[in-house]
C-alpha cells in the first residue's frame, strides 16, 4: 500500500503565520495528504487549534531580536541544530513539498529543504516580506502572497493567493450586511493579538463625540489590554454608551457578521477577516510594524473604497469621530464599502495555496 505524500508546514508562534498554516493543515487533511507542523518550542504553544491528525515537530531555532550577547552568540549553533535535525527527520521520511510561512521557527525546515532542493514554497502573509521570508523568496519554487501587491525582491514573481481565514470566518462568508439607520447598530474594535494602548485612548473620546441621535442607537464591542479595561469600561458608563470591553474576544466572527463598522489595526489576518465577511472598516496601522507592513496591508481594501486608512500620526478623538460619523450617516455608501469589501476577498485562498503545493509535488514526479 502506497503512502500518502507527505506535507510539512513551517511556521512562527504568531497568529499572523499560524492561522493561514493551520488552514492550509485543514485543507491537505481534508485532501488524503499527510501534514506534519515544523516549529520551535514556542511556537508548538499555539498549535491547540491545528487539526489533530497533523504531528508536531518541535525544531531548535533562535532569533537575534531577543535576548543578551549570551542568547545571541547561540543563534547560530541552535539553528544550525535545527537544520541538521531537520535533514534528518526528512531522510527517514522524506515531504513531498515544504511550506514556510515565515517567521524564525520555520528557518530549520525550509532551509533543510533548500539544502536538500526538495520541493519548496514559502508563503508571505503581508505586503511586505518578513525577515525569515526575505532570506528564502529567491531560494523557494513559488512565493504566494496574501497580499496584493506584495513588495518582492527583483526576479522574483509572487502567486496571489490571498490569506487563509479560519472556518469560522469563512462559515460568515458574505454575510449579509444590514447598512446602518435608525435603529441598533455595532462597532467592532479589535487591536491585534495583544491589544492597542491607542485605540484605548483614541477611540472612546471620538465615539463620544458622535451626534447624540446617532449615540443612542450604538453598541461597542471593543478589545482592550488588561490594563486599559477598567478606565475604557468607565469612560464608557459614564457617558451612558452601550459597551462591552474585553482582553480578548471569543466571537469575533459573529460580532463582525452583525457589526456595522470595524475599526481595527491592519494585521493580514484582520484584514483577510474583513474583506472575506464584507464589512466597511477603519484601519489603523501599527506605525512600529516592521517595514511599515501594516499600511500595505490595508491598502487593497482602501484603494478598492472599502475602507479608510488613518494613520496613527493623524489619529485623533476628532478625525476618526469625523470618519465613523461619514460612515453611519451614510447607508448606501456603507453598503457599497461592503460589497467592495467582498468584490476583493479569497474566501478559497487555502484551496489555492492546497493547489499550489499539488501542482508543486506532482511536477516534480
Amino acid at each position: 500500500m502506497t503512502q500518502a505524500p507527505l506535507l510539512v508546514i513551517a511556521a512562527g508562534g504568531t497568529g499572523g503565520h499560524m492561522f493561514p498554516a493551520q488552514s492550509l493543515a485543514e485543507v491537505m487533511l481534508a485532501r488524503g495528504w499527510r501534514v506534519k507542523l515544523s516549529t520551535d518550542a514556542r511556537g508548538a504553544r499555539y498549535t491547540g487549534a491545528f487539526p489533530q491528525g497533523v504531528e508536531i515537530e518541535v525544531m531548535p531555532s533562535a532569533t537575534f531580536a531577543r535576548g543578551g550577547l549570551a542568547a545571541k552568540a547561540m543563534v547560530l549553533p541552535r539553528i544550525m541544530g535545527g537544520v541538521f535535525k531537520a535533514m534528518s527527520n526528512f531522510m527517514r521520511d522524506k515531504p513531498a513539498v515544504v511550506v514556510g510561512f515565515g517567521g524564525y521557527p520555520a528557518i530549520p525546515a525550509v532551509a533543510a529543504a533548500t539544502l536538500m532542493k526538495l520541493p519548496r514554497m514559502i508563503h508571505e502573509q503581508n505586503g511586505i516580506l518578513g525577515r525569515v521570508n526575505q532570506v528564502f523568496a529567491k531560494r523557494v519554487d513559488k512565493v504566494a502572497c496574501g497580499t496584493w501587491p506584495t513588495k518582492l525582491p527583483e526576479g522574483v514573481e509572487g502567486v496571489y493567493t490571498g490569506n487563509p481565514v479560519r472556518g469560522a470566518i469563512l462559515e460568515k462568508y458574505a454575510a449579509p450586511y444590514i447598512a446602518p439607520g435608525d435603529y441598533p447598530m455595532e462597532i467592532l474594535v479589535m487591536g491585534g493579538s495583544q491589544g492597542a494602548r491607542i485605540l484605548s485612548d483614541v477611540v472612546p473620546e471620538a465615539i463620544a463625540r458622535l451626534p447624540e441621535r446617532m449615540l443612542a442607537n450604538l453598541r461597542i464591542s471593543q478589545q482592550a489590554r488588561a490594563e486599559d479595561l477598567d478606565r475604557v469600561t468607565e469612560f464608557y458608563q459614564a457617558r451612558g454608551i452601550q459597551a462591552d470591553v474585553q482582553t480578548f474576544i471569543h466571537d469575533v466572527p459573529k460580532r463582525m457578521s452583525e457589526s456595522q463598522l470595524v475599526i481595527t489595526r491592519s494585521g493580514a489576518s484582520s484584514v483577510a477577516d474583513v474583506s472575506v465577511i464584507g464589512r466597511p472598516a477603519i484601519f489603523i496601522p501599527f506605525a512600529a510594524a516592521t517595514a511599515d507592513h501594516q499600511t500595505a496591508n490595508a491598502r487593497g481594501l482602501v484603494e478598492a473604497d472599502a475602507a479608510i486608512m488613518i494613520p496613527e500620526s493623524q489619529l485623533t478623538p476628532e478625525s476618526l469621530a469625523e470618519q465613523i460619523e461619514n460612515v453611519l450617516s451614510h447607508p448606501d455608501g456603507a453598503l457599497m464599502m461592503a460589497q467592495a469589501a467582498l468584490s476583493v476577498s479569497k474566501p478559497q485562498a487555502a484551496e489555492e495555496l492546497a493547489a499550489l503545493v499539488e501542482d508543486l509535488a506532482f511536477k516534480t514526479k
